[in-house]
């Protein structure tokens, strides 16, 4: 008997669904464990090799490339192999990428592990979400997503603490190492989950899927109807490249995802993220302020993801992204003005961490959460996933150009001008927001399709 048919009802549908949707979200946290962990390392890794910060910025920047790629190969992957094997390969990945970083030996050897790390989180930050939109019963899927969304920011405060209590050593191959140990947990977890129900009516292999859903629903009749939909789902192929080429508002709204992608990216947020201890060298901390100040960081930007958790569906997209942008623009803006000024006082620098928590604050109630939302409801459903698909490309490239041109930029124009920078490019985007972003608050999906393939403007098609 296959291991994912279930002769008899479950006695705790609900617990096993939780349970299942808890370890798929895991996946966040690895990925937050890789964003955060490099933002410590990367003084003690120059000290050692000796490198530049040209090279510092591609060891950053090279993990971003891989996600990138394993984003591009996830679809396929996610399709051929199926959902959970395609996150049994990101944790496999994970490991091996984890170890290699903390036994690199040179600094190429560490820009190709941090490229398997990329690869990994790839596939993982692909197939997650959709692994739980599929498994997850509707009434707590967006629990279960939003879950995932604050792993993330989870992950990210962990390897922050971690890298700070390692940084009195300065053992950066620990660093990097130690989030191995997660991933091996997570490697394990994955093993005991089912097959996307979804996934395993698409090879035509019903009486599995009937099975897993009676795993996880526990009540026969909403199996039936499940099962039903899924299949009356699946005749509605995806065909997102033929649509693309052919119908030029499926083209606007693919712009649109990318669009919001760099807007995202562009935020200025994960320059804070990979490079805050030198973001607080600048302000004049010694190394153990500048590890302390990093874990505020994320400890900020996991309390403020709730804002947007709770505001989402109350104030409605376009008004949080406002208020985002603007917070964004103030907070940099302030940062450039006093680093311009020179910061000569211990009051000084406190207010100056100040206004960067408030910049974190701004990105982890709006464009942080908000984006993703938004580009999975714009795409119709013929061509979801290629638009998703497009929209995630873009996250990565665009994550990536960041990471490989702040040290650049502040080498080239100064620190102010940094950030005064990221600042103007966040007042771009309130404009933007206005111009091109619709608001989709309470509006079905199927409402917002049709007004986009009635060439209604991209800022109208949630009315």
């Amino acid at each position: 008997m296959n291991s994912n048919a279930i002769a008899s009802p479950v006695t705790h549908p609900r617990a096993t669904v939780v349970f299942t949707c808890v370890l798929a979200a895991l996946a966040g946290l690895m990925f937050g464990l890789d964003i955060g962990v490099i933002s410590g390392a990367t003084q003690f890794i120059q000290a050692e090799f000796k490198v530049s910060d040209h090279v510092i910025e591609w060891i950053v920047s090279s993990m971003m490339f891989g996600a990138a790629v394993g984003a591009v190969a996830a679809g396929w992957l996610s399709a051929a192999l199926g959902r959970k094997r395609s996150l049994i390969l990101g944790a496999v990945l994970f490991v091996l990428g984890s170890l290699l970083c903390g036994l690199a030996w040179s600094p190429e050897t560490l820009i190709a592990a941090r490229l398997v790390l990329g690869l990994a989180i790839g596939v993982a930050t692909f197939t997650a979400p959709l692994y739980l939109a599929e498994v997850a019963p509707e009434h707590i899927r967006g629990a279960m997503i939003s879950t995932y969304q604050l792993m993330i920011t989870i992950g990210i405060l962990v390897a922050f603490l971690s890298d700070t209590a390692l940084s009195y050593t300065g053992a950066w191959r620990w660093m990097l190492g130690v989030i191995a140990i997660p991933g091996a947990l997570f490697l394990l977890g994955v093993l005991m989950l089912p097959d996307s129900p979804r996934w395993l009516m698409m090879r035509g292999r019903r009486d599995e899927a009937l099975g897993v859903l009676q795993r996880l629903r526990g009540d026969s009749a909403i199996v039936e109807r499940e099962a039903a939909d899924i299949e009356e789902q699946l005749k509605t192929p995806q065909r997102g490249w033929h649509l693309f080429l052919e119908n030029r508002n499926f083209r606007r709204s693919v712009g649109l995802g990318v669009l919001l992608q760099l807007m995202q990216q562009f935020t200025g947020m994960n320059v804070v993220m990979y490079y805050a201890p030198r973001i607080f060298q600048a302000m004049g901390y010694d190394t153990a302020a500048q590890m302390w100040f990093t874990a505020l960081v994320g400890l900020t930007n996991v309390l403020a993801t709730f804002i947007a958790i709770a505001l989402i569906d109350r104030w409605g997209r376009k008004p949080i992204l406002y208020t985002g942008f603007a917070v964004m623009a103030a907070g940099l803006g302030v940062v450039g003005a006093m680093m311009n000024g020179g910061i000569a006082t211990h009051a000084g620098q406190l207010f100056t961490v100040a206004m960067l928590l408030m910049f974190i604050i701004g990105f982890a109630m709006s464009a942080g959460p908000l984006v993703w939302t938004l580009c999975s409801e714009i795409q119709p459903l013929k061509g979801r996933d290629f638009g998703i698909g497009c929209s995630t490309f873009t996250n990565w490239i665009a994550n990536m150009v960041v990471g490989a041109t702040f040290l650049t930029l502040l080498n080239g124009i100064g620190n102010a001008h940094t950030f005064w920078l990221y600042a103007a490019l966040n007042l771009v985007f309130i404009g933007l927001t206005f111009w091109l972003i619709p608001e989709t608050k309470g509006i079905t999906l199927e409402q917002i399709e049709r007004n986009l393939m009635h060439g209604r403007r991209l800022r109208d098609i949630g009315r």
